[in-house]
C-alpha cells in the first residue's frame, strides 16, 4: 500500500497544525442591515457575513432570522456599514431579535425580542431615496439596495439543507459622510479617513494604519465603474 508524500517543513517557516475552529470568521465588516417588518417597522440587525463585488453585494443569513424573512418579502434594505467609534451602539443589538416569540434556538443562546432596533442601539433612522428602510444617520456608509436573487448554501448536507441563505443585492444609493471623502473628488473614499467595523472571531476591531504601497491601487477606480452605477441613478425616488 502506498503513502502520501509529505514534504518537510522548510525550516524558516512556523509550524502549524490542522484544527477544526467552528467559526471561519477571519474578519470582516461588520453591516447594520435595515429591513422592514411586516407591520411597516423597520429592523435593524448585526452582521458581518457580507462582501461586495461593483455595485452588488453578498449577505449570508440565517434563513428563519427575521432580516432574511424581511427580505424574502419586500426584496429591499440598506447596508449601513458603522465606523470603529460605533462599536459600542453595535452591541447593544447583540442577542436581540426582531422575531417575537424568540425562536427556540436562538431563546437557548439568551436573545430577547427587542421591537424598536434603533432605539436600542441609539441610532437615528433617517428616510431613505429609493427603499423603504431607512439609514441609520450615525454610519458613514450606507448603501440602498434591492435583492436581485437568492441562493441556498448547504444544500447538499441535510443538517442544513434550508437554514442558510445568500442574498445578491444590487445597490441603487451610496450615502457617505462628507468628513470621509476623499479631497477634491466628488465620489470616492479616503481609506485614511474611513475606519470600518471590523468583526474578527465575534470580537470587534478597527483598521490601523496603511501597511504597504498597493501596486493594485494605481489602477484608477473608474476603470472599475461597471453597469450597475448607470441602472442605480435611474431607481425612483420613493414619495
Amino acid at each position: 500500500m502506498s503513502t502520501a508524500h509529505t514534504s518537510p517543513v522548510p525550516a524558516h517557516l512556523p509550524p502549524s497544525a490542522a484544527i477544526e475552529p467552528g467559526i471561519l470568521y477571519f474578519g470582516t465588516p461588520v453591516v447594520l442591515l435595515a429591513t422592514a417588518n411586516e407591520d411597516g417597522t423597520p429592523n435593524l440587525a448585526p452582521m458581518s457575513s457580507a462582501f461586495w463585488l461593483g455595485w452588488r453585494g453578498v449577505l449570508g443569513l440565517g434563513a428563519a432570522s427575521q432580516t432574511a424573512r424581511n427580505l424574502l418579502r419586500t426584496r429591499e434594505c440598506v447596508l449601513n456599514l458603522p465606523s470603529d467609534s460605533l462599536a459600542a451602539a453595535v452591541d447593544r443589538l447583540a442577542l436581540t431579535t426582531g422575531t417575537a416569540p424568540v425562536p427556540p434556538r436562538k431563546y437557548a443562546r439568551g436573545y430577547r425580542h427587542v421591537a424598536d432596533k434603533f432605539a436600542r442601539a441609539g441610532l437615528t433612522p433617517v428616510p431613505s431615496e429609493t427603499v423603504e428602510p431607512p439609514r441609520a444617520g450615525e454610519c458613514p456608509v450606507a448603501m440602498e439596495a434591492v435583492v436581485e436573487a437568492v441562493h441556498p448554501i448547504g444544500e447538499d448536507d441535510e443538517a442544513q439543507r434550508g437554514k442558510i441563505l445568500t442574498f445578491e443585492v444590487r445597490v441603487q444609493r451610496v450615502h457617505v459622510h462628507e468628513d470621509i471623502r476623499a479631497e477634491g473628488t466628488a465620489d470616492r473614499i479616503d481609506p485614511d479617513r474611513w475606519r470600518p467595523l471590523i468583526m474578527s472571531f465575534q470580537h470587534f476591531y478597527g483598521l490601523g494604519p496603511r501597511v504597504h504601497l498597493s501596486t493594485l491601487a494605481s489602477i484608477p477606480e473608474r476603470l472599475y465603474r461597471g453597469p450597475d452605477i448607470d441602472r442605480a441613478r435611474q431607481a425612483p425616488h420613493r414619495p
